[in-house]
């Protein structure tokens, strides 16, 4: 028995979507067909593709080694079924951290179709580890992080400069003054980013640099809270100066200079499963000269 395209469909979305149920509604199946044809491709195969945890399928070594090639030819066959030769076509699957994710990725993206209306965006948000986790099981196309990282696997280039802020309520005694010290920065109660953040590592990478560690913080998982809880006066923020702008604008938050060094390089980053997809080359370089 020969494997079929539509094994491998239902193997990719499965892997992207971590479940059986959810790839079938995306496929338009019943539930049970959906499973069959994965059972199938696994007895062809001779090795299951998936571990089973609970009503969760997660890739095994098997699945991973054949994730890449299921990829290819599913690209390919994508690229032979175009109705017009020179025309874009297809979902986009793009995970972004959350600061590019937020305040970047929506215009570009919008940008991107406008050139290329065949093309369906799914943007993808979370921390820089999820936006790796995606990549690596083969569930997002490209990806852009806020962190630097050197991965094997992953093929990372440079995009553009950022740079974090370090600000605090309009109410606080520090507004008072312009710049922190090394010892002021030292005693703060600082609200930061979740641990596996880009924004987190780069002010954690900073501090150390300057012989600091951070003693006290508050770890929050959202933007908006952060914001929040430097307005309540909770202690002092660092965040992408994209993400504050308007606030500062708005005369909301009061920024603080400091030693540390807070310049940082957002980068692109593909894994292997996609480099030859046509799609995603093209928004490769279109990132490249946004």
């Amino acid at each position: 028995m020969n494997i079929t395209l539509k094994q491998l469909h239902v193997f990719t979305t499965t892997a992207r979507l971590d479940g059986i149920s959810k790839a079938a509604i995306e496929l338009c199946m019943t539930q049970s067909a959906a499973s069959q044809s994965l059972k199938e491709l696994e007895s062809i195969l001779g090795f299951p593709l998936f571990n089973r945890l609970g009503r969760k399928l997660v890739l095994n070594e098997h699945g991973r080694e054949l994730l890449d090639k299921a990829n290819q030819m599913l690209t390919l066959q994508d690229q032979i079924q175009q109705p017009q030769k020179n025309a874009l076509q297809g979902v986009l699957n793009v995970a972004a951290s959350v600061t590019i994710g937020s305040y970047v990725m929506p215009k570009l993206l919008a940008d991107f179709v406008k050139l290329h209306s065949l093309v369906e965006p799914k943007l993808l948000i979370s921390n820089s580890d999820g936006v790796i986790a995606k990549l690596m099981a083969g569930q997002a196309h490209i990806g852009l992080i806020e962190a630097p990282i050197t991965h094997q696997q992953l093929l990372i280039s440079p995009w553009r400069d950022d740079q974090l802020a370090v600000f605090c309520s309009q109410d606080s005694e520090l507004a008072k003054q312009n710049e922190l010290s090394l010892e002021q920065i030292q005693a703060q109660r600082w609200i930061l980013r979740e641990h596996g953040s880009g924004t987190r590592s780069v002010f954690i990478s900073a501090m150390q640099q300057q012989g600091l560690a951070v003693t006290n913080s508050m770890d929050l998982a959202r933007q908006e809270a952060i914001k929040q809880s430097v307005k309540a006066n909770l202690g002092v923020g660092v965040l992408s100066h994209l993400s504050i702008s308007q606030e500062i604008a708005l005369g909301l938050f009061k920024l603080l200079k400091t030693p540390l060094n807070l310049n940082r390089k957002l980068s692109i980053v593909q894994s292997k499963h996609y480099a030859n997809s046509q799609l995603t080359q093209a928004f490769h370089e279109f990132l490249l000269s946004s």
